[in-house]
């Protein structure tokens, strides 16, 4: 095996772990703000757990755990806003993530931008990085799992930073934000991208 900068790598001593605690190191992706809208009312919630599913359609998928307020207001409109921060709103996202929009309304509280979709009613967060309007596609895991299948409609990014600074949460309060870019193009094959 070799590191990014072509160097053979050393073999890595590994200890026992406790299973309950991975997620420290699987984590899927960046920290994402879910906006959301039913019956005149907006809520936004902090989320980590989801997952490409399908290029195209583009499919998302999401745990949002049924004691979380936006749970009911997504399966019900059947409808979401993704919205991708950066470091610039780390405070945001943990106090967001640590109140509950039956009680507060979270856009005001936490001073955000609503800004009005396209494609869906719920709304895009101004001070994200990128908003991507979904659709509920699939219905059939949330029950089960809490797991909701999304359709991405409608796409919008800012044009730079092309990486901007994400943060991942690997668990106890604790984020790691996204590192240098390492390229390795040339070694994809046409279509593997």
């Amino acid at each position: 095996m070799t590191r990014h900068d072509g160097c053979p790598s050393p073999l890595i001593k590994k200890r026992d772990f406790p299973v309950e605690h991975v997620r420290r190191y699987l984590e899927p992706g960046p920290i994402v703000l879910v906006s959301s809208h039913w019956r005149g009312r907006d809520n936004v919630m902090t989320m980590g757990w989801h997952l490409v599913m399908e290029f195209s359609p583009s499919l998302i998928g999401c745990v949002i755990s049924s004691a979380n307020h936006s749970h009911d207001m997504i399966r019900r409109s059947r409808e979401c806003v993704i919205n991708l921060p950066t470091t610039a709103l780390t405070d945001t996202v943990v106090r967001i993530g640590n109140c509950t929009g039956a009680e507060v309304d979270k856009f005001e509280t936490f001073g955000l931008t609503r800004q009005p979709a396209s494609q869906v009613q719920a709304p895009l967060i101004g001070e994200c990085h990128a908003s991507f309007e979904c659709r509920l596609h699939d219905t059939r895991m949330i029950k089960r799992y809490d797991l909701f299948v999304f359709e991405v409609v409608q796409a919008h990014v800012a044009a730079r930073p092309k990486h901007p600074e994400t943060l991942h949460y690997t668990g106890d309060g604790t984020f790691v934000v996204a590192g240098e870019v390492i390229s390795r193009r040339a070694l994809f094959r046409p279509g593997m991208l």
